[in-house]
């Protein structure tokens, strides 16, 4: 969807700075890639119904609520991440909504641990979108897409993304100190120079380098996600 319409607003061109988009590139139409849409969207809902069978009507709200999302991101009358929301809902729905609907799934009740455990991978997968709206600024604010980078300016951008980095390397103190977990909790610090290192890319890189630092911050979200879950069995 995101391709799509950022293709069919003119925001995404033959000039991207970023990935390759199938769509900007020439590699699909339009009305296949509309047809993958729906192919990809339907197949989610058809296999969520056996998570609402094993789960109830909670899942169904979230599966819903989760598609609506999606296609609302970048269509329909008010596109999220036109108006300086895209931020808001990757956070929301990627962290929040990814990681307590599936502790709901598991154990048919929501929890406030669920909730502060949801913090950090929220917070590192939205800074996956800030390196990608931040390369794209200029871009963006020419073909209309106001995303949060382009409202607030590169500077507050980089205080966006250092900000959130912090935030996920506090939870593991928040639940050593008030949940009792151990000090296994601590290991997503194996990451911490990775992070470092992404902030000093972010501050440095302009243009095309910046994928670079869309990727690895996209690898530290994953090996501190893998990280996290370990220190939160052991």
């Amino acid at each position: 969807m995101n391709d799509l319409y950022d293709y069919l607003k003119g925001a995404d061109t033959k000039a991207r700075k970023g990935p390759v988009r199938v769509l900007s590139s020439g590699l699909i139409s339009v009305n296949e890639m509309k047809t993958g849409v729906f192919v990809v969207f339907f197949t989610a809902f058809l296999l969520g119904l056996y998570l609402v069978k094993a789960a109830g009507l909670v899942i169904l709200i979230i599966g819903i609520a989760s598609i609506a999302a999606g296609i609302a991101y970048t269509a329909g009358p008010f596109p999220l991440a036109y108006h300086g929301l895209g931020d808001l809902f990757v956070f929301t729905f990627f962290g929040l909504i990814g990681t307590m609907g599936t502790y709901y799934l598991h154990t048919h009740e929501f929890s406030f641990l669920a909730f502060i455990t949801s913090v950090p991978i929220g917070a590192l997968v939205t800074n996956i979108l800030v390196v990608n709206n931040y390369r794209d600024i200029e871009e963006d604010r020419a073909s209309g897409k106001n995303t949060l980078a382009v409202i607030i300016g590169k500077n507050l951008t980089r205080y966006q993304f250092v900000v959130l980095t912090l935030l996920s390397f506090l939870v593991p103190v928040i639940l050593f100190a008030w949940f009792g977990y151990s000090a296994w909790i601590f290991l997503p610090y194996l990451t911490i120079p990775i992070a470092y290192k992404t902030m000093v890319m972010l501050k440095t890189f302009e243009g095309l380098q910046l994928n670079k630092t869309l990727e690895l911050t996209a690898k530290l979200s994953a090996l501190y996600g893998l990280l996290f879950a370990v220190g939160l069995v052991l």
